[in-house]
């Protein structure tokens, strides 16, 4: 089909221009539909980078950024996120989401091929595509420069102007012997603040994974402050959760070396979770906390939507809690669902942590069990203080345990310090007016926020407010289906090169929930093939189906040594039950759907 055009608020990285399709004629044009909140959409951008780099005079890639939380829609939160995960191509606003419905996208993120001539030859959504996108682009590049249709050159990408402080984005911060360890996340490195100078650095500021005592980090998050015993024994006293580069690092904080401990470089994207630590493969660690009753770190696996366990010591990791479904699931660890977790707290009772997908407080306690505090699922946030069954948060970062037993949560998209009182099951608000806080340290008696697109630390003192606030659901147009009969059809066809992988057994996975579960008469669970035919109740106006597939695929220039390639991809897909609704719902995960 021809391209729509495309249409927004506005553009960012093209300095004054507003480019429209048209001018994209002559290049291979690949669409990014993502949203800055979404771990999914950060993964993609760093597969992006080596095709951009790979294809610099024929592709153009355009970040078309469609929100998922209200405050992703600021103008001002998004060129922030631009700058933050430094993106290197225009970038159009769409924050009404008329691009995104313009081209059928249905999940975050979702990727579309469009040739030199203006049509869309090829679809994909969620992450572990870029091989796949390689070949595709690569084909295209080969037809149209035979046809005289391809032109080579820049694109329109124009970089911002740098800008220069101190701190850039920092993400979490925690106390230590000296004073305060601060992740300066976009430089790139850990500092060290004495009464509120800077007055150590460890990592040189640049971009990378290098051990030693000139290290360098990716993208670096959380803090975790190992016990005196545990650091005597293991050689270091600090662990960092680098994110980016898909790691655990230790930190000596006397020598300033920085050794991997766990992590292999490479994301997990299936397989095992559980071994010798520098042979499992990790998917973004957000943040890290030593939890005695647990006698081990405690990691946030944000990537796959798990938490995670790590001895330092014994130089192992494991699977503490979650399945790899994004949810809000409480029960025994090993059945719960969390949502990109991106803060941990722990006392002796509790390990607290804040789902961001979910905008959820919730705690692990020594028994492992999970449990909520704060909030409703996928689609529902807002700033409202009261009954913690009735309050609410937007997209939480950071969460900090207060010696009176609360926690204080950084409600990051709310700019605001919240607080949780187990004693009342209340929920209050301490601060408002802040810039993104992530995380937050006590300090004599005060709360030292991190508030991360500020660029600085802030101290906050712990005075309750009640603010009454607003309840938000997520914006995304739902698919009007019919009741009865439904063809769900998740669609792959295998790029250029590539077969289905059937070695090993089915090389497909589909598992299919929805919410409420009485939603589907028939059609729940898991399966092996992309085609299912499920029965919807008519008793329900509105609903989400929550489907998960996976795919693997190999080569096929080299049968015996070709490699494989696991694509896996969820979808929560909103659907209002209407008599004129359709009776087939496709998701496209590769490729194209062949039925009009």
């Amino acid at each position: 089909m021809r391209a729509p055009e495309l249409v927004g608020r506005g553009w960012l990285n093209t300095g004054d221009a507003r480019p429209r399709l048209a001018d994209f004629r002559g290049k291979v044009l690949l669409l990014d539909f993502w949203t800055f909140c979404c771990i999914n959409c950060l993964h993609v951008l760093d597969e992006l980078r080596p095709l951009e780099e790979e294809f610099a005079d024929v592709l153009v890639t355009v970040g078309v950024h469609s929100p998922k939380f209200v405050h992703e829609a600021d103008e001002a939160a998004l060129r922030a996120a631009v700058e933050r995960y430094d993106v290197r191509h225009p970038v159009l606003d769409d924050p009404d989401l008329t691009t995104w419905q313009a081209y059928a996208v249905k999940a975050w993120p979702t990727l579309v091929v469009v040739d030199p001539e203006g049509y869309v030859v090829h679809v994909a959504a969620g992450e572990g595509h870029a091989e796949a996108l390689r070949r595709v682009i690569a084909e295209v590049v080969a037809t149209h420069e035979a046809k005289g249709t391809l032109h080579r050159g820049d694109g329109p990408y124009v970089p911002p102007p740098p800008a220069e402080t101190e701190l850039r984005f920092p993400a979490k911060a925690v106390a230590h012997d000296r004073g305060l360890l601060v992740a300066d996340t976009a430089h790139h490195r850990v500092v060290e603040l004495v009464d509120g100078e800077l007055t150590r650095t460890f990592g040189t500021g640049e971009r990378g994974r290098r051990d030693g005592p000139e290290p360098t980090f990716s993208e670096p998050s959380g803090l975790a402050v190992l016990p005196e015993h545990i650091a005597a024994q293991v050689g270091y006293d600090v662990v960092v959760a680098d994110t980016v580069n898909h790691l655990l690092r230790g930190l000596n904080t006397e020598t300033g070396a920085v050794t991997t401990v766990a992590g292999t470089g490479a994301q997990w994207r299936d397989g095992t979770t559980d071994g010798p630590a520098l042979d499992i493969d990790l998917t973004s660690p957000w943040d890290v906390v030593w939890w005695e009753p647990a006698g081990g770190v405690v990691v946030a696996m944000a990537g796959n939507h798990t938490i995670g366990w790590f001895d330092p010591v014994a130089g192992r990791i494991e699977r503490f809690a979650g399945t790899t479904v994004e949810g809000l699931l409480d029960g025994p660890a090993h059945e719960a669902f969390f949502a990109q977790t991106s803060g941990l707290a722990a006392t002796a009772e509790r390990l607290w942590l804040v789902d961001s997908e979910t905008s959820a407080l919730r705690w692990i306690d020594p028994d492992r069990m999970v449990h909520t505090a704060v909030g409703a699922g996928l689609f529902d946030f807002g700033h409202r203080d009261g009954p913690a069954e009735k309050a609410l948060l937007q997209h939480p970062l950071g969460v900090t345990a207060l010696p009176d037993g609360s926690v204080a949560v950084a409600d990051t998209y709310n700019g605001a310090i919240r607080r949780y009182d187990p004693a009342s099951d209340q929920v209050s608000t301490l601060a408002t007016g802040l810039a993104e806080p992530s995380g937050a340290v006590l300090l004599d008696g005060d709360l030292l926020v991190v508030a991360s697109a500020a660029h600085r630390l802030e101290r906050t003192p712990l005075a309750d407010e009640i603010v009454a606030g607003d309840a938000h659901q997520v914006r995304r147009p739902p698919t009007d289906i019919a009741a009865g009969e439904l063809e769900l059809v998740v669609v792959f066809t295998p790029p250029p090169g590539q077969k289905l992988d059937d070695r090993y057994g089915p090389s497909t996975r589909l598992e299919v929930t929805a919410s409420p579960p009485e939603l589907l008469i028939d059609g729940a669970g898991v399966g092996t093939d992309l085609t299912r035919a499920i029965r919807v109740s008519d008793r329900f106006g509105d609903g989400v189906l929550h489907v998960v597939a996976q795919v693997a695929a190999c080569d096929t220039d080299d049968a015996e040594h070709g490699a494989c390639h696991l694509t896996r991809q969820d979808w929560g897909v909103p659907v209002r039950i209407t008599g004129n609704g359709t009776n087939r719902l496709p998701l496209v995960m590769g490729g194209l759907d062949s039925r009009p």
